[in-house]
C-alpha cells in the first residue's frame, strides 16, 4: 500500500525526521488560508504516481493570492491517469544548499533492510543509476542491531556532506529507519533531503510504501488507504483476495502461484506478445474468485485474448473450470481464451471446458503461442 507524501512525512516526524510546516487543502481557498499562515508555500499535488513537478504539479505561492492560483490550478489536474482532489502546502524552506536522495528500502536478494543514499539528490534513483551509478551507496541493515554510527558516518562522508551535520545525519537516518521498521514498511524514502540555507537538514519530500501483508497489524496504517487513488480493477482485486496488477499489453493473464504467474508472462513475452496484467488467484482459488478474476481481466479493453494458466495442488482444476463458465454466463465477451489445466482434478476441468468449446492447451508453450496468435487475430 502506498502513502500520499503529506502522510508519509507525518509518520517520518513521528520519528524524529525534520519536515517542513504544511497543511492539506482541498480548495483554492484553504490553500490560501494556509499560505496566510505559513508566510509562503510550495503547493504539491497529493497522487500515487511519480513526475509531479514535470507534469505541473507544483507550482510556488509566495503569497497566499499566488497559493490560491496555484491550488486552481493544480486542482482537478489528471496526472498519468491520477486526479488530484487534494494539494499539500508546505511552508518554503529557508534556501536550499544541497540536495540529497535518501531512502530504506528491503533489499530482497541480500533479506535484509538497506539504506540507499546519493549525493544526487531530486533526480529519479533510476536516472541516476543508470547515468551515475557510482553516486549510488548502499549500506545493508542488521535488524537486530538497527542502523549503527559508523554506518551513517560513512554514508555522510561518501556524500560529501559538512562533518557538522554528520550527528543530525544519523539521528535523521536511524529516525528514518525506526519508522520503516515500525509500520512495517517496504520503502521509506526522501528526496530530496536538502540542507537548507540555516545548515539544518529537512525532508521536503517523502514517499512510503507499506507490506500490504502486515495492514492487519498496523491499523493506524491501514486507515490512510486512499480508496480513491487505485485503480477500479486493483480495489474489486483487493476486495476479493486476488493479487493484480495492470501492465500494458494486449494478453490478460490467469495464474495460480506468483512464481507461475511470472513464469506465464515471460513465456508469453517469449513467443511475441505482452502480458495485460499480473494476476494470482492464489493458492486455494475456488469458483467465485476465478470468476471475480475473470471479470477484472475482462473490464481491462485492452485485452484481447486470455490465457489462464492453472497448476492443481490446492487449487482444483474442476473449481477453476466451473468459475471460467460462471464468470462467461455473467460477463458477455467475444475475447478469446486459452486454459491450460496441471494437477489436481486437471481431467474434470478440461471435461468441463470441453462441453463449454473453449479452447485448451496441454503444455504452457502451447498455451502462450496459442493465446499470442489469437490476441495478433484481434488486431
Amino acid at each position: 500500500m502506498n502513502l500520499h507524501e503529506f502522510q508519509a512525512k507525518r509518520l517520518f516526524a513521528e520519528h524524529g525526521v525534520p519536515i517542513p510546516n504544511g497543511e492539506v487543502a482541498y480548495t483554492p481557498a484553504e490553500a490560501r488560508e494556509i499560505a496566510a499562515r505559513l508566510g509562503g508555500v510550495i503547493v504539491k499535488a497529493q497522487v500515487h504516481t511519480g513526475g509531479r513537478g514535470k507534469a505541473g504539479g507544483v507550482k510556488l505561492g509566495r503569497t497566499p493570492e499566488e497559493a490560491e492560483a496555484a491550488a486552481k490550478a493544480i486542482l482537478g489536474m489528471n496526472i498519468k491517469g491520477y486526479t488530484v482532489g487534494k494539494v499539500l502546502c508546505d511552508e518554503l524552506a529557508p534556501g536550499i544548499e544541497q540536495e540529497i536522495y535518501l531512502a530504506v528500502l528491503i533489499d530482497r536478494a541480500n533479506r535484509r533492510p538497506m539504506i540507499m543514499a546519493s549525493a544526487a539528490g531530486g533526480m529519479d534513483i533510476e536516472q541516476v543509476a543508470e547515468e551515475m551509478p557510482e553516486k549510488i551507496i548502499k549500506v545493508h541493515i542488521e535488524p537486530s542491531l538497527g542502523v549503527r554510527s559508523y554506518q551513517s558516518t560513512y554514508v555522510a562522508s561518501r556524500m560529501g556532506l559538512p562533518k557538522e551535520l554528520w550527528r543530525d545525519f544519523h539521528k535523521l537516518l536511524t529516525g528514518l529507519y525506526s519508522c520503516f521498521k515500525a509500520n512495517d514498511a517496504s520503502l521509506t524514502e526522501i528526496n530530496p533531503l536538502v540542507i537548507t540555507g540555516e545548515g539544518k537538514l529537512l525532508a521536503v519530500d517523502g514517499k512510503m510504501s507499506v507490506d500490504d501483508n502486515a495492514l492487519y497489524r498496523q491499523e493506524k496504517v491501514a486507515a490512510m488507504r486512499d480508496v480513491a487513488e487505485e485503480p477500479v480493477a486493483e480495489k474489486q482485486a483487493r476486495e476479493a483476495g486476488i493479487n493484480f496488477i495492470k501492465l500494458d499489453g494486449n494478453i490478460g493473464c490467469m495464474v495460480n502461484g506468483a512464481g507461475l504467474a511470472m513464469t506465464t508472462m515471460d513465456v508469453t513475452k517469449l513467443f511475441g506478445g505482452a502480458p495485460a496484467n499480473f494476476l494470482d488467484i492464489g493458492g486455494g482459488a475456488k469458483a467465485d474468485q476465478v470468476a471475480a478474476a475473470l471479470r477484472i481481466i475482462l473490464s481491462d479493453p485492452n485485452v484481447k485474448a486470455v490465457l489462464i494458466n492453472i497448476f492443481g495442488g490446492i487449487t482444483r482444476g474442476d473449481e477453476v473450470a466451473k468459475g471460467i463458465v460462471a464468470a462467461l454466463e455473467e460477463v458477455q465477451t467475444d475475447v478469446p481464451m486459452v486454459v491450460r489445466l496441471a494437477g489436481t482434478n486437471a481431467a474434470e476441468g478440461m471435461a468441463i471446458l470441453a462441453d463449454a468449446k473453449m479452447e485448451t492447451a496441454v503444455t504452457l508453450s502451447d498455451a502462450a503461442q496459442k493465446a499470442v496468435a489469437l490476441a495478433q487475430g484481434s488486431n
